[in-house]
């Protein structure tokens, strides 16, 4: 993740103080500001779309800005007419709040389900416009070579922050160390897990710790880039989810705008030059070949979201 940029401020323009001769100057002035006025106009109501030079200028928020497939996505996106303006955040609660005030124009950084949460929790609209990949969340042991050797009773550390945790929960459950009341579901918590019936403890901690967690614990769930940054060989992972099975959905990530601006043509060329096998075979290549591409029609993003918000209205009422 890096720093937050934000659109700069508008600063009020300043009038001279009124002379009391030289009635030309006064018009001159005057013209002058109304010009400068209409130049402000302008340039607000150009931002994101079609300049006189037959260029846009499109702002997307992202967390992860330094990653290598950037430049070749904006290069590619120059050739296209479009002047890909990323604009970086510092953490993931900054870039939907961006991009519902209308400081930038689409996002790139999340999945399904931490924007369906957003949405249900702000009562937004932000839409998902094209799916991108899917990263697998993956169990990791510096004690056992495979899952069969993790022992009855042993600690397994899982990400505590609500999304993860309960994605943590349900790989844990396919790796059949635990089993979750009900089958458990996007919203799980440690509280759902039927302990008579389960192998092994879980201990939440700070998704940041997880890898730190290893020599203490049986086991680690750990979050991809968590995983790369801290050393860690995804082949070596004990067990990850399948990102190509169903309950994989909520965990897709996605190009998101503004509803308003779902069929706006410009990011449709955005989406178009994301795909671009010389910026996706650098997304694969960043995560060490562990990000799987999505390939998901705008109505099947929009069906797994309207399930996904029923489902998070239900657990919240």
């Amino acid at each position: 993740m890096s720093e937050q940029s934000s659109s700069p401020e508008s600063t009020p323009l300043g009038l001279p103080e009124k002379p009391k001769r030289n009635r030309g100057l006064v018009i001159g002035i005057a013209v002058v500001v109304v010009v400068a006025v209409a130049a402000v106009v302008v340039f607000l109501t150009t931002r994101g779309s079609d300049t006189a030079e037959g260029r846009t200028t499109v702002r997307i928020g992202t967390t992860e800005a330094s990653s290598s497939y950037w430049p070749v996505f904006k290069d590619l996106a120059a050739q296209q007419n479009i002047d890909l303006q990323v604009v970086n955040f510092s953490d993931y609660t900054q870039a939907n709040p961006a991009l519902s005030q209308n400081r930038i124009d689409l996002n790139l950084f999340q999945h399904l389900l931490f924007l369906t949460n957003y949405n249900v929790a702000n009562n937004d609209t932000l839409t998902p416009i094209t799916s991108t990949y899917i990263v697998p969340l993956s169990l990791y042991s510096r004690k056992h070579n495979a899952v069969a050797d993790i022992p009855a009773g042993g600690t397994i550390a899982i990400p505590n922050d609500a999304t993860n945790q309960a994605r943590a929960l349900l790989v844990l459950q396919r790796a059949k160390l635990i089993t979750l009341k009900g089958g458990g579901n996007v919203l799980s918590t440690p509280a759902e897990i039927d302990k008579a019936a389960s192998k092994v403890n879980v201990t939440p901690v700070d998704a940041a710790q997880t890898v730190a967690s290893l020599p203490s614990v049986d086991g680690s769930v750990v979050n991809n880039n968590f995983a790369l940054n801290g050393g860690l060989d995804p082949s070596k992972a004990l067990f990850s989810d399948d990102p190509a099975d169903p309950s994989a959905e909520p965990y897709i990530n996605a190009i998101v705008a503004r509803a308003a601006d779902k069929d706006n043509p410009v990011y449709a060329k955005v989406v178009q030059v994301f795909k671009d096998p010389r910026v996706t075979d650098k997304v694969k290549a960043e995560s060490k070949n562990t990000a799987v591409l999505v390939n998901r029609p705008a109505a099947d993003l929009a069906a797994i979201t309207a399930r996904l918000s029923q489902t998070i209205r239900a657990g919240r009422s």
